[in-house]
Parts: C-alpha cells; sequence; structure tokens
C-alpha cells in the first residue's frame, strides 16, 4: 500500500524559509513524478511545484520561481520542497502526490495523496 507522508510544516514569518518532506513507503519515488500542492483557505487546490519522473523537468507555479526549489532525496525516498523568501499568500496545506508532469503542466488527478501540513506564513 502506498502511503505518503508530509512533513516541515508550521509557522514561519514573512521572508522566512520552510522544507517540507514528502516521505513514501509502498514504492520508490524515484520512479514517479512528485508534485506539491497547496489550498489555502476559501480556495481551490493548486500545484505548486513539481519534478518528473525522469527528473528532467520541474514545473513551478509562477508565484514561486525563485523561491521555491523542488528535490529528491532518493536515498530517503523522499521530495523536498524549499522554501525561502515566504510571503503571507503562501499559507495554505501542502500536500504531495504522486501525478505526471512536465515543465508547463502538472495532471490534477494524482494517483496518491498525502494528509498535508500546514504552512501559516505571520507576522
Amino acid at each position: 500500500q502506498v502511503q505518503l507522508v508530509e512533513s516541515g510544516g508550521g509557522l514561519v514569518q514573512p521572508g522566512g524559509s520552510r522544507r517540507l518532506s514528502c516521505t513514501a513507503s509502498g514504492t520508490s519515488l524515484s520512479y514517479y513524478a512528485v508534485a506539491w500542492f497547496r489550498q489555502a483557505p476559501g480556495k481551490e487546490r493548486e500545484a505548486v511545484s513539481c519534478i518528473s519522473d525522469s527528473d528532467i523537468s520541474t514545473f513551478y507555479k509562477t508565484s514561486v520561481k525563485g523561491r521555491f526549489t523542488i528535490s529528491r532525496d532518493n536515498a530517503k525516498n523522499t521530495v523536498i520542497l524549499q522554501m525561502n523568501s515566504l510571503k503571507l499568500e503562501d499559507t495554505g496545506v501542502y500536500y504531495c502526490a504522486i501525478t505526471r508532469c512536465d515543465s508547463t503542466y502538472v495532471d490534477l488527478t494524482a494517483d496518491y495523496w498525502g494528509r498535508g501540513t500546514q504552512v501559516t506564513v505571520s507576522a
């Protein structure tokens, strides 16, 4: 059974950084495209970043380009989202998912989802 577990969320001040991890059990993440989504209160879930199954492509939502970096740690079966220069609008529940993506597209109909981790950016 595939399970994804997110960690690293919390409260951070504007301009601060946070490192989110998505760790899998039941499969190897190295075989799949893995995305990070977020959902802010009252808003729809949106794709924030994704790394393709071959690591050839990465996707970033326009508003996070230059601030967020997605990467893999295959030894730990983990995908990491490093978030820097955080803004108030980055607040939300962050979910990781096994899906499909390229540099311009993320499939919202993911195969597996984690349960999410809350990131709150507040002064």
